[in-house]
C-alpha cells in the first residue's frame, strides 16, 4: 500500500475506514512458516516495515439518525442547579481531619504517599467520622457501615429485556457513524482506581492497612464476591502498598509461627489474591493480606482453623455485606463470620454494603459492632422517567411513583390530569427506531455524546479524529491479540467507540474494553445489568431499557446499584439516570421504585440448604464437637436473631439427624459428634452436602470402572456439578457422540449415559425433571455435553472453535474453563481425604493440561509465562520442547517465533510495526525471564534429590 493512502485512513471517516477491503491468505492442514504466517517473502526481522497484513473487512452501513430531544418547559431548581455554583464538599484547608497524613489516623508517611500518587489525597468527612467516632480505627470494635456507590462518568445503557442474559446488539448495530471530533481527554487507569476505592472501599482499605502495619505478624482477610472484583482490587492494592516495609517485629514473629526458604520479598506487605482459576499457590505464611473470593475465604479460614493458625488473622474485611442472604453462595459469608465469633481471638469484622437497610441487626449479630450510615453523595443525581417519547422528572421515589400512577391512569381515564413532561424526543423517521423504547435509548445516548461525553447514533461527521482513530484501531489490534480473535460485531463498533459488556466475551476482551472505556477511547457501553454487581466501569448518564432481567423485574437493591452508578467526584458536576418504560410495565416499574431495599436476612433459615453445611464444617473443623458447643455456634449466627428458641431446637436436631442418615456425621450414645472421612471430604473440597454426595457417587462409579485411555472421563469429573452452560443441543451431542471412539463411548457408557436416549432427544424427545432421581439424570447429560468442550480445550482447540462448533458465546466456554479449574481442584482434594490417591494422580495430571489447554507434550512449556496452547505448540514444532531450551536460547532468536504464533493483524504503518514488535520483544524477555527461573528450579530439585 502507498505511504500516502496509509496515512489517509486517518483523514477519513468512520465509514470510509469500514469500507476499506482486505484479503485474507488461509493455511489449513499445515505449518505456516514465520514469512508465510505473515505474508512475507525472503523476510528479515530487522525489516518488520514491511510485514503484509490484511486490512479491516468492509463494513458498509446505513448512516442513521438520533431523534432530537426538545425541552418544553423550565425544568426548575433542582439539587444539581443549587450545588452547580457551591462547594459543598470540604477541603483539608478547612478541615485538617480529610487529611490522611494527620496524626490521628497513623499511617506511614510511605502510605500516605501512594495515595496520593494514585489520586487520593483527602477524604470525605463521613469517612473521616466514620474512621475517627466508630472504634473501629483503634482495632477494639466490628463495624458495619453503608454509603451510596458513586463511581461514574460517561455514559452507560443497561438492557435487561433479554431472557438469556445474554446482550442484544441491536444498540451497537446503530452505533456506526458517529465520532465526536472534541472528546474531553480523561485520566489515566490508576486515577479511575484511585476514584473507584474514594467510597466505601477507602475506608476499609485504611482499617485494613493500618491493622496489619501496626500489629506485627497479624493478617488482613478482604472478601468479595466475583472474580472480577478480586482482580480489580488486587491490581490496586499492590500498588498502594508499593515500597512499605514491614517492622522487623513483624517479620521475625512470623518466622517464629512458620518457617519458609527466603525469597526476598519477607520485609514487603504480601498481598495474594485467591479466587477459582488462580495460580496462585501461596502458603498462608506467606500471606499478610490475602484478596479472595467467598468461597476461597471460607476455605482458607477452614484451613487455618485445622491448622491452629487462625490466631494469625487480625482483620477480615466483607465487600458487599447484603449478599449475605443469597442463598447460592453468599451464605457462606454468614457460616465463615460466625466461625470468627465463635472463636476466642480477637479478630476484627468490618463489612460494607452500598444497600443495606439493616444495618443495625447485623451490627448486633457482630458482637454488637457499631454500625454507620452514609447518605452523602458528592454528585447529586437527577432522575428521569422517559415513556412514550416523554421526558418526566422523578427526583425522588415518592416523586416518581406519583408521576407513574398518573401516567398509567391516564392511559386508561382521559379525565385524569396527565403529568407535563419537562422534555419531549421526537418521533423518528426511521423505522429501525419506531419502537418508542428504543428512539428514547437511542435519543439519550446521542444527546450525551453532542454534549462531548460519548456518541451512539448521530449524522456522519466530516472527518475522524487523528487520536482517536489511532486508539481504536490499537484497541482493535490488542482485541485481535486475544486467544479468541476479534469478535465481529466490536470490529464494527470499536471505531465508532462503541462496545458491549457482557457474559458472552471472553475475559480478556471485557478487561480490554474496560479499560478503554475508562481512557475515552470507547465513548458507550452497552451492558447487561451484571454490570452493576462486577466490575465497576464508570457512566455520566445511566440509561435503563426497563428494568426487567430476563421475564421477571428486577429486584428493589439491583435497580438502586444501577441508578447509583451515575455521577462521579472528579469527572462530572451531575449524575443522570432515565428509567425508559414500555406502557405495560409502567405500574410494575412504579411499584419497584417505591419498594424499599428489602432486609438482609440469614440463609440458614429452615428450608433453606445453608444450615446442613454450616453444621457439617464447624462438626470436621473441630469447632463443635457437642450439643453445648454446637449450640453455642448456632447462638452466634445471624440465624438466631431471626427465629424462636425453640424453632432453632428443632432445626438443629433435624439437620444433625440428616447429615447422621446421609453419612456425612457420626453421633455417639454421649452426643458427641464427629464428621466421617466422606463428610471431611466434603468440607475439603468446599462443596455443599447435597454436591458432595452426588459427587461422591460419580466417582464410587468411577472406582468400579474408569477409562484410563479416555480423557473425556476424567474430564468429565472436572465438570461443574451446578453446570452453567444452559441447555444441551442435542443435535450437536448426537454428533459429538457419533465420532466417539471406542475409549470415550466406554466412558459414556461407565457414566450411565445412553446413545439411545441421545437419539432420541435430538429428534425432539424430551426428558422428565420431577423426582429427585430424573433430576440427577439430567446433570449427568449436561456434565457430560460440558465436558465435550473440555475435551476439545485440552486438545488445543482454541476457545472461538469450540464457541463455534457447539454454537455457544465464547465468554461462556472460558468461564466453563475457569470455573472447572478451581472444581477440579475442589475434587482432587476429595479424592485425597477420601484415601484414593491413584485417582487424585490421574485427576492432577488432567487439571494441568485443563490450565495449560494443551496435551500432555506441552505441559512443561506451558509452565512458562505467555507460552499456552497454540504458542506451546508453535514454540514445540520449531525446536523449542524443553523449558531448558527456552531458557538458553538468545531472545533474538525467540522473537520470530513467538510473532509466528500471534494473531494475524492488518497492516500499519512502519511507526505502528515498529510499536508492535516491540511490545513482542517486551513479552519475549518475559518468557525468557519466566524459562530461566523454572530451569534454575528444575536443576536445584534435581540437586536436592542426588543430595
Amino acid at each position: 500500500m502507498d505511504a500516502n493512502k496509509t496515512s489517509n485512513i486517518y483523514h477519513q471517516t468512520t465509514v470510509d475506514v469500514a469500507r476499506t477491503t482486505h484479503t485474507t491468505a488461509t493455511h489449513i492442514g499445515r505449518k505456516r512458516t514465520f514469512d508465510e504466517s505473515h505474508g512475507r517473502q525472503n523476510a528479515d526481522i530487522s525489516n518488520h516495515g514491511g510485514f503484509q497484513r490484511p486490512t479491516l473487512q468492509p463494513r458498509c452501513f446505513e448512516a442513521l439518525k438520533a431523534s432530537e430531544i426538545q425541552d418544553v418547559c423550565d425544568r426548575g431548581q433542582s439539587e444539581y442547579t443549587q450545588r452547580r455554583g457551591l462547594a459543598l464538599t470540604p477541603t483539608p484547608t478547612s478541615n485538617p481531619l480529610l487529611d490522611l497524613s494527620h496524626p490521628a489516623y497513623g499511617l506511614p508517611t510511605q502510605l500516605v504517599r501512594n495515595f496520593a500518587d494514585h489520586g487520593v489525597k483527602s477524604i470525605y468527612p463521613w469517612q473521616s467520622e466514620c474512621l475517627l467516632h466508630s472504634g473501629a480505627l483503634g482495632g477494639e470494635r466490628n463495624l458495619v457501615y453503608t454509603a451510596p456507590t458513586g463511581v461514574s462518568l460517561m455514559v452507560a445503557i443497561f438492557s435487561f429485556s433479554l431472557c438469556s442474559g445474554l446482550l442484544s446488539q441491536k444498540y451497537v448495530q446503530y452505533c456506526t457513524t458517529y465520532n465526536p471530533p472534541d472528546f474531553p481527554k480523561y485520566a489515566a487507569l490508576t486515577l479511575y482506581f484511585a476514584l473507584l476505592q474514594g467510597g466505601k472501599s477507602l475506608v476499609a482499605d485504611i482499617l485494613m492497612l493500618r491493622k496489619v502495619l501496626q500489629n506485627p505478624g497479624q493478617k488482613a482477610l478482604l472478601v468479595l464476591p466475583y472474580v472480577a472484583l478480586v482482580q480489580e482490587k488486587l491490581r490496586w492494592l499492590r500498588q498502594i502498598v508499593d515500597g512499605i516495609i514491614k517492622t522487623p517485629s513483624n517479620s521475625s514473629r512470623i518466622e517464629k509461627v512458620q518457617s519458609w526458604r527466603k525469597r526476598g520479598d519477607e520485609d514487603t506487605l504480601r498481598v495474594v489474591g485467591l479466587f477459582g482459576g488462580s495460580k496462585s499457590k501461596a502458603a498462608w505464611a506467606d500471606i499478610d493480606i490475602a484478596v479472595c473470593t467467598i468461597e476461597k475465604a471460607n476455605s482458607l479460614v477452614n484451613t487455618a482453623i485445622e491448622e491452629h493458625t487462625i490466631g494469625m488473622l487480625g482483620a477480615v474485611i466483607i465487600d458487599e455485606l447484603h449478599m449475605i442472604d443469597d442463598e447460592s453462595r453468599g451464605y457462606i459469608l454468614e457460616l465463615m463470620a460466625t466461625k470468627f465469633l465463635s472463636l476466642e481471638q480477637n479478630v476484627q469484622l468490618i463489612g460494607m454494603s452500598a444497600t443495606l437497610n439493616n444495618a443495625g441487626l447485623l451490627a448486633q449479630w457482630l458482637n454488637g459492632a457499631r454500625f454507620y450510615i452514609s447518605r452523602y453523595r458528592p454528585v447529586p443525581i437527577e432522575e428521569h422517567l422517559v415513556f412514550d417519547n416523554s421526558v418526566y422528572q422523578a427526583a425522588t421515589s415518592s416523586r416518581f411513583y406519583k408521576t407513574a400512577t398518573q401516567l398509567n391512569a391516564q392511559t386508561q381515564l382521559s379525565s385524569q390530569v396527565k403529568p407535563e413532561p419537562v422534555r419531549i424526543i421526537h418521533p423518528s423517521q426511521y423505522k429501525e427506531f419506531g419502537d418508542p423504547l428504543i428512539n428514547a435509548v437511542v435519543s439519550l445516548a446521542s444527546e450525551t455524546a453532542r454534549a462531548g461525553y460519548g456518541a451512539l447514533v448521530l449524522p456522519r461527521p466530516e472527518e475522524v479524529d487523528t487520536t482517536t482513530m489511532e486508539k481504536r484501531l490499537e484497541l482493535l489490534n490488542d482485541l485481535r491479540s486475544t486467544s479468541t480473535g476479534l469478535d465481529a460485531t466490536l470490529e464494527k463498533t470499536v471505531l465508532v467507540g462503541v462496545a458491549f459488556h457482557h457474559a458472552g466475551l471472553t475475559a480478556e476482551e471485557r478487561d480490554l474494553i474496560a479499560t478503554a472505556y475508562d481512557l475515552g477511547v470507547v465513548k458507550v457501553i452497552v451492558a447487561t445489568c451484571s454490570l452493576a454487581a462486577g466490575i465497576n466501569l464508570p457512566a455520566r448518564r445511566v440509561i435503563l431499557h426497563g428494568a426487567r432481567m430476563g421475564a421477571e423485574f428486577v429486584g428493589p437493591s439491583m435497580l438502586r446499584q444501577m441508578r447509583g452508578r451515575a455521577g462521579r467526584k472528579g469527572k462530572d458536576d451531575i449524575g443522570e439516570t432515565y428509567l425508559c418504560c414500555k406502557k405495560a410495565d409502567l405500574e410494575a416499574v412504579a411499584e419497584l421504585m417505591e419498594a424499599g431495599i428489602p432486609n438482609v436476612e440469614s440463609c440458614l433459615l429452615p428450608g433453606k440448604r445453608g444450615i446442613k453445611r454450616a453444621l457439617l464444617e464447624v462438626i470436621a473443623i473441630k469447632l463443635a464437637t457437642c450439643d453445648e458447643s454446637v449450640n453455642d455456634y448456632m447462638r452466634k449466627t445471624l440465624l438466631y436473631h431471626s427465629v424462636d428458641s425453640e424453632e432453632l431446637r428443632v432445626t438443629i436436631s433435624s439437620t444433625l439427624d440428616d447429615l447422621s442418615e446421609s453419612c456425612l456425621v457420626e453421633i455417639t450414645d454421649n452426643s458427641t459428634y464427629t464428621a466421617t472421612t466422606l463428610g471431611e471430604a466434603v468440607v475439603a473440597s468446599s462443596l455443599t452436602p447435597e454436591d458432595g454426595l452426588f459427587v461422591h457417587r460419580e466417582l464410587l462409579k468411577a472406582l468400579q470402572g474408569f477409562a484410563m485411555d479416555s480423557d473425556i472421563h476424567a474430564l468429565y469429573t472436572f465438570t461443574p456439578v451446578q453446570t452453567t452452560q444452559g441447555n444441551i443441543n442435542w443435535q450437536i451431542f448426537r454428533q459429538e457422540v457419533e465420532r466417539l471412539d471406542e475409549s470415550n463411548m466406554r466412558a459414556l457408557q461407565l457414566v450411565g449415559l445412553k446413545p439411545m436416549l441421545i437419539n432420541k432427544m435430538a429428534h425432539g424427545g424430551s426428558m422428565k425433571e420431577s423426582t429427585p432421581e430424573e433430576l440427577e439424570i439430567v446433570r449427568v447429560y449436561k456434565r457430560f455435553y460440558s465436558a465435550l468442550q473440555l475435551r476439545d480445550l485440552c486438545n488445543e482447540m482454541p476457545i472461538h472453535a469450540v464457541a463455534r462448533k457447539y454454537d455457544i458465546p465464547r465468554g461462556i466456554v472460558q468461564n466453563l474453563a475457569q470455573t472447572c479449574h478451581g472444581f477440579a481442584a475442589g475434587i482432587i482434594k476429595f479424592c485425597q481425604r477420601m484415601g484414593w490417591g491413584a485417582l487424585a494422580a490421574v485427576l492432577d495430571h488432567y487439571s494441568d493440561r485443563l490450565r495449560a489447554g494443551a496435551k500432555s507434550d506441552l505441559l512443561a512449556l506451558a509452565e512458562i509465562t505467555y507460552i499456552k496452547s497454540r504458542t506451546a505448540r508453535v514454540f514445540w514444532e520449531n525446536g523449542y520442547r524443553t523449558v531448558a531450551a527456552v531458557a538458553t536460547a538468545d531472545p533474538k532468536d525467540l522473537l520470530p517465533v513467538f510473532l509466528m504464533a500471534q494473531p494475524r493483524k492488518p497492516n500499519k504503518l512502519p511507526s505502528e510495526e515498529d510499536k508492535y514488535i516491540e511490545k513482542l520483544r517486551g513479552k519475549v524477555a518475559i518468557v525468557s525471564n519466566s524459562a530461566n527461573k523454572l530451569w534454575e528450579r528444575q536443576m536445584q530439585q534435581e540437586f536436592d534429590e542426588e543430595d
